[in-house]
């Protein structure tokens, strides 16, 4: 009987096991994406009308008052949240690095908060917010700092803020880890040479520990900036984009169009704007911070 040959066996080999990953990827990924593109362009309840309508569906989009300003929201909600999530990532990050006592416990816990999903997250601090037995107003009631519940999700003056406060404490520990990641490659030998050499501390900060922290700083921006930029689950549990529309992002706002007026062109379209816009994020951020 005649054998396969070797180098077809290994071709062979190989698909088997990237087929798998490729149909995954074409039905979780590809094609939800080409299909929101394609219902884009259309007017159409998804059953039985599909006039199409070309560009007016992104037109109507780009020129409603709502949108625009879901868009301007979002970009300020993600611009807080990812500094926030820089700030206390490479503090801890800085600490943690550091020859401290209890270093690995002090990494578990402050890891926790990425390790939560975001429904658990969202409603353990709905429950903290709450104006008549939340956890934040009982303590700051205690101490005397006010005199009354504070309404934090249901007054247009605070929702926002609290909003960002929940998002900061979720997204933090993913860049601590990875700055922490690249803090431990550093190596040490570059410390001592920039300290012959006559570096201050802060000298070597910028010219050893972000020099080397560059590439992971690039990816991370990037992930952290446009996973929170198209975000919904934390904003939608906590706020619904209320009250009003103090919360409402555009992910919220395409949801709300989609499966509450059943806008189904514009709620794509939007979607399709949103993609761009987050495509356009990656680029930018790659030309800025690129590895020379």
């Amino acid at each position: 009987m005649k054998t396969m040959n070797p180098f077809l066996k290994d071709k062979m080999n190989a698909y088997f096991f990237v087929v798998p990953a490729a149909l995954t990827m074409f039905f979780l990924l590809i094609y939800p994406l080409c299909y929101g593109i394609f219902i884009s362009f259309f007017n159409t309840n998804l059953v039985n009308r599909w006039s199409f309508v070309g560009f007016k569906n992104y037109l109507y989009t780009l020129t409603d008052g709502i949108f625009v300003q879901a868009i301007g929201r979002t970009f300020m909600f993600t611009i807080i949240v990812v500094a926030g999530h820089f700030f206390f990532g490479f503090v801890y990050a800085l600490a943690l690095n550091a020859k401290i006592k209890f270093r690995t416990l002090f990494r578990a816990l402050l890891l926790l908060p990425w390790l939560f999903p975001d429904v658990v997250v969202a409603l353990n601090w709905k429950w903290l917010y709450n104006a008549n037995y939340g956890l934040i107003n009982g303590i700051l009631l205690q101490m005397n700092l006010i005199n009354e519940p504070i309404l934090w999700l249901s007054s247009a003056k605070t929702a926002f803020i609290a909003v960002l406060i929940t998002c900061i404490w979720k997204g933090y520990p993913l860049i601590m880890i990875q700055i922490l990641a690249g803090l431990q490659v550093i190596s040490q030998d570059l410390y001592e040479a920039a300290a012959i050499d006559g570096c201050t501390k802060t000298q070597q900060f910028q010219h050893v520990t972000l020099s080397g922290l560059k590439p992971v700083l690039t990816v991370t921006l990037i992930l952290d900036t446009v996973w929170w930029f198209k975000h919904f689950t934390m904003v939608n549990l906590l706020t619904e984009g209320g009250p009003g529309n103090a919360t409402m992002i555009a992910s919220i706002e395409i949801y709300k169009r989609a499966f509450q007026y059943f806008e189904w062109g514009p709620a794509a379209a939007g979607a399709g704007i949103v993609f761009v816009i987050c495509a356009v994020i990656g680029v930018t951020y790659r030309r800025l911070l690129r590895n020379e």
